[in-house]
């Protein structure tokens, strides 16, 4: 059997799963997303036609929740994402500042991947975590208080992990 056969099967192998686990209604829609994101990485045009099919949904419903939450990707993502805040409270702790060293430490803009498919770089909305702001996500660790200094860290440490150094 193909390749791309073996992983439609498993990839409908799962949402069957998951339509087992959170039903087949349009209130299980957010939670199926995101658990079929988390477990490939993002999601084709063909996931989402799935979904849409299971849950009787029309496909550009699915669609436009998909592309609406940040957590849930419509497009390859690399290895680590990093998700800026970019909302107001973060903004004034130096938001603008922490947005400049992450695109010049990643070497891409936001909304961009890197060449060898290890960062990318989104901004979000609100992370809850005001009273620590600025604030990162990198993959699903929340770090506040960033400076540039801290931000440097944090991605060296990823990068060292990623060699096989300590974490």
């Amino acid at each position: 059997m193909q390749t791309q056969e073996v992983a439609m099967e498993e990839g409908i192998a799962l949402l069957d799963q998951l339509v087992e686990e959170y039903g087949d209604t349009q209130e299980a829609l957010v939670e199926i997303l995101r658990d079929l994101n988390d477990d490939k990485g993002h999601l084709t045009r063909e996931d989402l036609a799935q979904v849409a099919e299971r849950l009787r949904l029309p496909e550009s419903k699915v669609y436009a929740v998909a592309s609406f939450y940040t957590l849930i990707s419509v497009k390859p993502t690399g290895k680590h994402v990093v998700r800026f805040c970019e909302d107001a409270p973060c903004h004034v702790a130096g938001g603008a500042e922490i947005w400049e060293v992450l695109e010049q430490e990643l070497g891409v803009p936001f909304g961009e991947t890197t060449f060898d498919d290890q960062w990318t770089l989104m901004p979000t909305s609100c992370l809850g975590t005001c009273a620590v702001g600025p604030v990162m996500m990198v993959d699903d660790d929340i770090y506040g208080n960033l400076t540039p200094d801290k931000v440097r860290e944090i991605i060296a440490r990823y990068r060292e992990q990623d060699k096989g150094g300590a974490a």
